[in-house]
């Protein structure tokens, strides 16, 4: 079989096993869920002994007989959460990105010296690792006391496999609201302002950093554990973006980043700015509303994913002003939401139900126009990614609403793969592979009618966040 890596991707939900030559192949892998539970309205968490668990069956699954072939496993995992333990133990459910509940907590954030504020290079969001750890200690002093570490999600899975003391990456570390992103260290001023304890943050080495994996269900001793990355970046890892690209990953959310060699301080910030994995930034831009939001349309009009797409195969009545606004569920970036303010606006006697499919997928692609528009400079073409970007008609709308020429991403399973490449790395391996890329180049259509809807997106979201 050759060298190969077993990639780990935690995600939300499930977390990916894989197994993965050299040359990039995927010889073997499986995906394992667990559930996030909301005990309370807003609550978001999973107790990390299910990850253990999910990572010890999936390990079972794709490394049997194959356990002499791997040279390294490389990780990633889902962004922004907390978890708080004391040896490998968790000592509470993790609690993760879509939490909202440390929503008053911001409130020490935006009470902060601007240079302080700025120095962040993020918008402020409940779910992140600072605001959550803040949190904690307001409402579970106990368990505080008791914490010998607070870390992201992969950091604790690695934690399982690795030996020696728990540490963190850039890309998870920048992603705080504890880290100055500029600066590439933890902001002590800030811990200390927001009452967060400083012993509690976790060493931050790069994402290739080889440690010493010890046994782990199927796992051997001996060999080099990355310390692994965020899965946005290891996703840019695999992905290879060309200068001037920005990658538009349309899955349940909406994932829209541009690579750069500065990070900026920012007081008031229009977009993410996080480390990546292989050093440099990445601008990010992460509407929640995307496939999250078809679906809830699928399931309302019951309507299945050909006829969803073939909507866009006619085009709407003139005049028509059926518009749709996306947001289920809160929001952050470009705009702020609550959540609960979805819905169809201008219906007449005339509409369709394929106007109304139509509108959903325009809200999506202009929600996309909306991302870039938010970066800090505008790209030069487009690389489209994840499954919400499979049918043509939607890759052409997203290109006609953006008004930029892009290419499919050909990259399968791109976080896994971005993975494996820091376990390469860890191993002293290059990885054997280059990244093709696709012929086909979409040329934006210039649709008058289409800026027009466009307009009334925006105005009709401009009214909504002034009531």
């Amino acid at each position: 079989m050759g060298a190969t890596v077993c990639a780990i991707d935690l995600g939300t939900s499930s977390a990916k096993i894989a197994l993965v030559a050299r040359d990039g192949t995927m010889l073997r892998s499986t995906s394992v869920d667990y559930p996030v539970r909301s005990p309370h309205q807003g609550w978001a968490e999973t107790d990390p002994a299910e990850w253990a668990r999910a990572l010890e069956s999936g390990l079972s699954e794709v490394l049997d007989g194959a356990e002499d072939d791997v040279v390294g496993v490389g990780l990633d995992g889902q962004m922004h959460g907390v978890v708080l333990g004391a040896g490998r133990v968790a000592l509470r459910p993790a609690m993760l990105w879509p939490d909202s509940r440390a929503m008053a907590e911001l409130e020490l954030w935006r009470g902060l010296p601007a240079t302080v504020r700025a120095s962040l290079a993020n918008p402020l969001a409940p779910g992140m690792f600072g605001p959550l750890l803040a949190w904690l200690g307001s409402h579970e002093p106990a368990t505080m006391e008791r914490a010998e570490y607070a870390c992201s999600p992969k950091d604790w899975v690695r934690a399982q496999l690795a030996t020696g003391p728990l540490v963190t990456d850039p890309s998870d570390a920048s992603a705080t609201l504890v880290w100055d992103v500029p600066g590439g260290r933890w902001h002590a001023e800030l811990a200390r302002a927001v009452g967060i304890r400083t012993d509690l943050l976790p060493e931050a080495l790069p994402s290739g950093t080889a440690l010493e994996s010890r046994p782990f269900g199927p796992l051997p001793g001996g060999l080099p554990v990355s310390v692994g990355c965020g899965d946005t970046a290891a996703t840019l890892l695999a992905t290879r973006l060309q200068p001037g690209e920005a990658l538009v990953n349309l899955g349940t959310g909406i994932q829209v980043c541009m690579e750069t060699d500065e990070a900026r301080p920012a007081e008031t910030p229009t977009c993410h700015t996080f480390a990546r994995a292989d050093g440099g930034w990445y601008s990010m831009v992460a509407p929640q509303n995307g496939g999250l939001a078809l679906g809830q349309v699928r399931a309302l009009l019951r309507a299945e994913w050909d006829e969803v797409y073939a909507s866009l195969d006619e085009q709407p009545a003139p005049g028509s002003r059926v518009a749709f606004q996306p947001w289920f569920s809160p929001d952050r970036l470009p705009r702020l939401w609550a959540g609960d303010a979805a819905g169809w606006h201008g219906l007449g006697l005339g509409t369709t139900r394929a106007d109304l499919l139509r509108a959903a997928l325009e809200a999506v692609a202009f929600q996309v126009a909306d991302a870039i528009a938010a970066l800090p400079e505008r790209p030069t073409s487009l690389r489209l990614s994840g499954g919400g970007t499979r049918d043509a008609r939607m890759r052409q709308l997203l290109c006609d609403a953006v008004g930029l020429p892009a290419r499919r991403s050909t990259v399968a399973d791109a976080t896994a793969l971005g993975a494996a490449r820091l376990g390469f790395h860890a191993a002293g391996l290059d990885p054997d592979w280059s990244v093709p890329r696709e012929r086909e180049i979409i040329e934006p259509h210039r649709d008058p009618a289409l800026v027009d809807r466009r307009h009334r997106f925006s105005g009709l979201a401009a009214q909504q966040l002034d009531l």
